[in-house]
């Protein structure tokens, strides 16, 4: 095991991204990188927006705020050349049969390959923190003394998961040869196990009226966290870093048994896990398998476009979006400080600017003004003001968090209606959607005080600082559950009776039934780390070099044939048996599955040499 100095952690997020790190000496100094250039008015974030620009040939030029802001200020002419991408990651969760080959689009509407970007950004990301290490050493930090650690929803399928791993051999953070230099970290897992550590003064408990920190939550919760930001800056300054003490484990109100939610509200997926802490160590448990779906803040931006749409018609959107790409940037740049400023009793209205090009390009596409369209359309709760900026009355806002909120709630009313999830005591809402004072008012009546609800203060940044424990202790969570049945194909003798006819072949004047599910691990099944699932498999051939085993998933608990409805053929499992020649008449190789961890793990053995034979799983659709 390489002693590794330092665990950094990266939140390669929809909308965000950032990375935090703590040296395995110090484990309760995290660290977070420092503010970026070039942020947004009304974006007060550590995380840099997840954009990337490659040039006109396809190579990386910059990320984030950089890559924005170098593309606003491109010709038009040229920025049609080069490729923009922003809001990516949500393709590894929708593309169906995700792939190493799978494409994804640029602003321009050019394809490349969604291997390549993310790779360009783990690398960028890389470079970032290897250098701010180097510079904090006084010298070059080796990239062997890392450990790295990234975070993906809970509710990702391994395929994604795989993806992200994939991504992170091109991009050079570890190599194929040392897997274990990468871990990766499931996003409520990192901010339960973070929200475990909170104290009180770094929280916000909505339910409760009294003040923390003087001042009441009702007030402008924002200004209380400015505040407490500021009392951690100024107790531990370092060079560059908020750094913060996560030492004092959750006050004394958790005990042995507590039940908790987590609530992972992201920019692309809302993930919901449910804990217990299992004292003394304050060992994590998992009660319920991972629930949740793709209804992040990124709803929210859709709806938006969906209005505009109505206003001033689709066919002009989408081309506007392909004619002027940096323009539209723009406008989903200003449309995204505006809803922030969303809250439940506002009564001015919101306006957004339109961007100068925006106008222009209508009256040249429709021959009239966009007033005219406005005036035309009959959107109520848009008005156009004579400053050149779309009008949102509070309620037209209102509207367009609507069907994402609604979604969430429905989520987190069917999981507090499971019998598994009862008792809860608190309500941890996280990731950087969780500010939304809408949100947070919505949650707190839906639940009518059943649990108590906490908002850490840097809610953005909580998966984050969590994913860095995570990093430091990967054992703390002991148990958790199977999102899915996984199992593989078998031949068993038929049973007269219970077997179906059909399903009948006869091998060597035996009866045998194909197509049997011999279930590994049954879906929401509690494992324990560490726990293996045991099977011997044998080569059809003595000469045999490789064996290959479709392994098949499904959402339903039981499954009696990998024929059954909602069975699909998920991943394969391969042993390599070159090299393992053995004077058995019969080989057996013997093979270890781990499902307790973040990610499937295969292991095999050479029964008659107890050889190790290499196995692996492979779940990116070929």
């Amino acid at each position: 095991m390489h002693p590794y100095v330092v665990v950094v952690a990266i939140d390669f997020g929809t909308t965000s991204s950032g990375y935090a790190y703590a040296f395995t000496k110090e484990p309760e100094c995290i660290h977070t990188m420092r503010r970026w250039e070039g942020g947004d008015p009304g974006v007060s974030n550590q995380k840099t927006p997840t954009t990337i620009l490659l040039t006109p040939d396809k190579k990386f030029h910059s990320f984030g705020y950089a890559a924005r802001d170098f593309y606003h200020d491109l010709d038009p002419t040229e920025s049609k050349q080069w490729l923009y991408l922003e809001k990516f990651k949500m393709n590894l969760h929708t593309t169906a049969n995700l792939s190493i080959d799978t494409d994804l689009h640029a602003a321009n509407g050019k394809k490349v390959k969604a291997l390549d970007i993310f790779a360009y950004a783990l690398a960028f990301f890389k470079e970032q923190a290897l250098k701010e290490l180097s510079d904090q050493a006084g010298s070059d930090f080796d990239n062997a003394d890392v450990r790295w650690v990234i975070t993906v929803p809970a509710i990702w399928k391994m395929p994604a998961k795989q993806f992200m791993r994939e991504a992170s051999y091109k991009a050079g953070l570890v190599s194929r040869d040392n897997p274990d230099q990468l871990i990766i970290a499931l996003e409520p897992e990192a901010a339960s196990i973070y929200c475990r550590k909170l104290r009180l003064h770094q929280m916000v408990d909505l339910g409760n009226k009294t003040a923390f920190n003087g001042y009441s939550p009702t007030e402008n919760v924002g200004m209380g966290m400015t505040q407490a930001k500021e009392h951690v800056r100024r107790n531990r300054q370092s060079r560059t870093f908020l750094v913060e003490n996560v030492i004092g484990e959750l006050w004394s109100e958790l005990t042995e048994g507590d039940r908790y939610v987590v609530v992972d509200c992201g920019g692309g997926t809302v993930d919901l896990t449910v804990h217990q802490i299992r004292m003394p160590e304050g060992h994590l448990k998992e009660l319920y398998k991972a629930s949740g779906g793709p209804y992040g803040s990124l709803g929210i931006d859709y709806e938006f476009e969906k209005l505009l749409c109505k206003i001033f018609g689709q066919d002009f959107i989408d081309q506007f979006k392909i004619k002027r790409p940096a323009a539209w940037v723009d406008l989903m740049i200003a449309f995204e400080s505006r809803k922030r400023a969303a809250t439940p009793d506002r009564s001015n209205p919101l306006n957004i600017n339109l961007p100068f090009s925006f106008i222009d390009y209508y009256k040249k596409f429709r021959g009239h003004s966009v007033e005219h369209a406005l005036r035309k359309s009959n959107v109520d709760f848009v008005k156009w003001s004579s400053q050149g900026m779309l009008r949102m009355n509070p309620d037209a806002m209102n509207a367009l968090f609507k069907p994402t909120i609604d979604h969430i709630i429905q989520h987190l009313t069917e999981l507090f209606d499971k019998p598994e999830v009862t008792d809860i005591k608190f309500l941890f809402l996280v990731g950087g959607f969780a500010e939304s004072p809408l949100l947070q008012q919505v949650v707190q009546k839906m639940l009518q005080g059943r649990s108590r609800i906490i908002i850490p203060h840097d809610v953005g940044l909580t998966i984050l600082k969590g994913a860095v424990l995570f990093g430091l202790d990967p054992s703390v969570i002991k148990v958790r559950r199977s999102p899915l049945t996984y199992g593989v194909g078998v031949l068993n003798r038929f049973v007269e009776g219970k077997h179906p006819p059909e399903k009948m072949i006869v091998k060597d004047s035996t009866r045998w039934c194909t197509d049997v599910f011999d279930t590994f691990i049954s879906a929401d099944q509690s494992v324990a780390l560490g726990e293996t699932v045991k099977r011997s498999y044998t080569p059809a051939k003595p000469s045999q070099q490789v064996i290959v085993i479709h392994v098949y998933c499904s959402e339903k608990e039981s499954v009696s044939f990998i024929t059954d409805p909602g069975v699909r053929k998920c991943g394969t499992l391969k042993l390599d048996v070159s090299g393992t020649e053995s004077p058995a008449a019969r080989r057996e190789i013997q093979t270890l599955m781990q499902f307790g961890d973040t990610e499937i793990r295969a292991m095999a053995v050479d029964v008659a040499t107890s050889r190790s034979v290499k196995a692996s799983i492979d779940f990116l659709s070929q």
